[in-house]
């Protein structure tokens, strides 16, 4: 296949990883926007290249004329997640998305291999718009923790390395490697509850900060500039006690001079702290 051809051939996938990357990447902004917990960490994708193709199809004894039809991962999306629990909530996600379609699921991490990898394998079929109109392509999208993701990449630069002929003494310590991040896993889910309530209120903070602060901006388009500035040094003051809770007040504060002042137009008043 000539180089152009194979740029014409890759180009639908690539638009497809373009795509879901920014899908889910909006699905983690819709969560946090809503003060929601968010079961997916970080998205990534990749097209495979050239090389990688032709070295797959070689493995399996197929001609270029089957590898859209045999191959499923030429398009491919990472997710990954804080927790063993949410990769299952991220599982069902997909399945319940319209803009996609299931064709098939692997488990790995029920049924690990035997190497140690785990990480849950959808194929999925999803539908981009091209010049020449709509294609249906099959999209690999693997669901893995963090701990999962640095064992596979590791992994696979050493399976690169030997050419898929790892020393044994290597995969031994790959294999204990394993062991060790499922106990991570383990212990991670145990304080999840915690770990999940840190990040809430870090966010339910930068949350508010930033409500505070474009409040305080709009006010000073609208009121006495010397008693904004009053509601500006009382808000450093707040935030420099890192209290959520007054920090909560100090905005429900806020909010009720910024109406007031628009509603009727009174003069602004500093309050007192707590």
């Amino acid at each position: 296949m000539k180089i152009q051809l194979w740029r014409e051939f890759l180009d639908p996938y690539d638009l497809a990883v373009k795509e879901l990357i920014t899908k889910f990447e909006h699905l983690k902004y819709e969560h946090k926007a809503r003060g929601l917990y968010c079961p997916i960490e970080e998205v990534s994708g990749r097209v495979k290249s050239v090389s990688s193709i032709l070295d797959k199809l070689k493995k399996k004894n197929l001609e270029l004329e089957q590898m859209e039809q045999e191959l499923d991962d030429i398009a491919g999306i990472r997710i990954i997640c804080q927790f063993v629990e949410d990769i299952e909530k991220v599982v069902s996600i997909i399945r319940f998305r319209a803009d996609m379609a299931v064709r098939e699921e692997k488990d790995y991490i029920t049924n690990e291999k035997t190497s140690g990898y785990r990480s849950y394998h959808m194929i999925v079929d999803y539908q981009v718009q091209t010049l020449n109109g709509p294609k249906t392509l099959k999209v690999e999208i693997q669901i893995r923790t963090m701990g999962m993701n640095f064992w596979s990449t590791i992994e696979h630069s050493l399976q690169y390395k030997y050419k898929q002929n790892i020393p044994d003494h290597i995969k031994e310590k790959l294999c204990n490697a394993a062991d060790a991040i499922v106990v991570l896993d383990r212990e991670m889910s145990e304080v999840r509850n915690e770990i999940m309530d840190a990040q809430n209120s870090m966010q339910i903070r930068a949350n508010i900060v930033t409500e505070i602060l474009l409040t305080i901006q709009n006010l000073y388009a609208v009121a006495n500039k010397r008693d904004v500035a009053k509601i500006q040094d009382e808000f450093y003051e707040v935030y420099e006690k890192d209290n959520l809770e007054k920090l909560i007040r100090f905005h429900k504060n806020l909010d009720i001079i910024a109406e007031g002042y628009k509603a009727q137009g009174i003069e602004f008043k500093v309050w007192q702290n707590d």
